[in-house]
């Protein structure tokens, strides 16, 4: 009798193995698709993965789905490691019935969501799914908001990670845009509230999968979507890849990484890398990649809202959050995707207590009726929020351009900035010599019988007196004007003078950020 207990245990772990049979991995295999226990064994170290409810089935009699009844529901669920640290991950598997969302395996995932709350553990979701299954209405719909319910919960608690590696349509996407960053696989994965043939329908449009939901759309177009990758290795190689940088909760630091890189290293390339001119461009991730551990860059939203740049690097072995405006991009001007972007990323940094590094040239808000009707104004708030809420140890450094609003915005020491550094090129004014003389000096300049000559005098006036960082320093918004060379060991120094920082915010149990 024990030994028909002992197999029928091993019969029921092989069945669950199993999933949806060999053809129908074979065909996710023909489609650039890996299973879903291959990524699984992918994103975790070796041999690590312990798996939780296994043998679960559901419930459902009605439509014939009490003929089509797997062990495990077509979930798999549990924990393991990446680089030796707990992490706790669910996969759907297409292959037992196209991934969909039943009562039973969502609770599976709530499990896994309360474990990883409890036990302070980021989450990952590698989602392939057909969406909600038809069959147990109701009850599928009501796994899903159980499942939005823990996000929320844990939003700001721990990380929680999503990679699109398949179809994540209707209600199911919802999840996924409440975690902190979204994965995505260019032509094998997509995301979207109403398919191609409901859009037709309703709005007469004609769309492809990919052109609606792919993942250079979500990624370039909609900002959903937070990487994009060439398969589902990769997809898996660049998950492993972010967690290294991340706490495993808001109470934890993030790891150390050892560097032989210099903490005192001075870079002599930095003191010509921004042009003389104000108005020629230069990359500011050739910056970045001078001043950081290793030249090591991971950065977050590549290819949305590209005139900010946001991301993880280290500094001497510590993980830092960089937000960056990108002159090679609409001269590094704030708009409304770049607003939104930067600002979610600040918040993260700061519910993670990661220390924020801000690399500024902002001329100003992008200009234009487009901006005006899309809500610049409060749009552009949430950057401004969100700076002046972290709590975290923030530098920020000027490379050029501080201009306006926006200088307020990119971390001015008035948003309760720690340490403010300027290099010699610093501009911080109002507004650009041009428009400021046009406005300053306008009836002079009407009155002047040489006014092109008296418009280069004034001109060159302004930037004599204000196109440079010594006001802002004289009255204490700049703490120092360094040598660019110097950037690497300021801020180490710097970073090093705030590992015990504690700020606070008024009692209250919550602010109400301009959404």
């Amino acid at each position: 009798m024990a030994l028909n207990r002992f197999d029928e245990v091993r019969r029921r772990h092989a069945a669950a193995r199993e999933g949806g049979g060999e053809t129908r991995r074979a065909k996710q295999h023909k489609e650039g698709k890996l299973s879903a226990r291959e990524r699984i064994d992918l994103l975790l170290d070796e041999g690590t993965f312990e798996e939780l409810d296994a043998f679960v089935r559901h419930r459902c009699r009605d439509f014939g789905m009490d003929e089509q009844v797997y062990e495990g529901d077509g979930f798999i669920t549990g924990w393991g490691y990446v680089n030796q640290r707990l992490v706790y991950v669910f996969a759907q598997d297409f292959t037992v019935l196209g991934g969909s969302l039943s009562e039973t395996n969502a609770r599976k995932i709530v499990k896994v969501m309360d474990l990883a709350l409890k036990n302070g553990a980021p989450v990952v979701g590698l989602n392939d799914s057909g969406g909600a299954r038809i069959q147990e209405g109701v009850l599928s719909l009501g796994g899903y908001a159980d499942i939005f319910l823990r996000n929320t919960l844990a939003s700001g608690v721990v990380p929680q990670i999503s990679a699109i590696l398949g179809p994540c349509a209707g209600g199911a996407v919802y999840s996924p845009a409440i975690t902190d960053f979204v994965f995505m696989v260019d032509q094998t994965s997509y995301m979207f509230v109403t398919g191609p043939e409901v859009i037709k329908t309703v709005t007469h449009e004609e769309v492809t999968k990919e052109e609606l939901g792919g993942g250079m759309t979500h990624n370039e177009k909609s900002g959903v979507a937070h990487f994009l990758a060439a398969d589902d290795a990769d997809c898996l190689r660049q998950l492993r890849r972010l967690l290294s940088f991340l706490p495993s909760n808001n109470r934890d630091e993030a790891p150390r990484k050892a560097t032989s890189d210099s903490p005192d290293r001075r870079d002599s390339a930095l003191d010509s890398i921004v042009p003389e001119q104000s108005n020629v461009p230069y990359d500011i991730k050739d910056v970045i990649a001078l001043v950081v551990d290793d030249a090591d860059f991971l950065e977050i939203h590549e290819h949305y809202a590209r005139n900010i740049v946001v991301g993880f690097a280290r500094l001497d072995g510590r993980t830092v959050g960089i937000v960056a405006n990108q002159p090679n991009f609409l001269a590094g001007c704030l708009d409304i995707d770049s607003s939104v972007k930067g600002a979610r990323f600040v918040r993260f940094c700061d519910a993670f207590n990661i220390p924020i590094i801000t690399f500024e040239d902002v001329p100003g808000f992008l200009p234009g009726v487009q901006q005006e009707f899309g809500g610049i104004i409060r749009h552009g708030a949430k950057l401004l929020y969100a700076y002046a809420e972290a709590t975290v140890p923030k530098i920020t450094v000027i490379t050029r351009k501080a201009y306006g609003g926006a200088y307020c915005v990119m971390g001015s020491k008035h948003l309760r900035t720690d340490i403010n550094l300027a290099y010699p090129t610093a501009e911080i004014a109002v507004m650009g010599a041009e428009g400021a003389v046009s406005i300053v000096y306008r009836r002079e300049l009407a009155e002047s019988a040489t006014p092109e000559q008296t418009r280069a005098e004034k001109v060159q006036e302004f930037k004599d007196r204000f196109a440079n960082p010594f006001v802002a320093a004289e009255h204490g918004f700049i703490d120092d004007v360094i040598e660019p060379r110097d950037t690497r060991p300021r801020l180490i120094r710097a970073l090093k003078m705030l590992e015990n920082k504690v700020d606070t915010m008024p009692r209250k149990k919550h602010g109400n950020i301009p959404l």
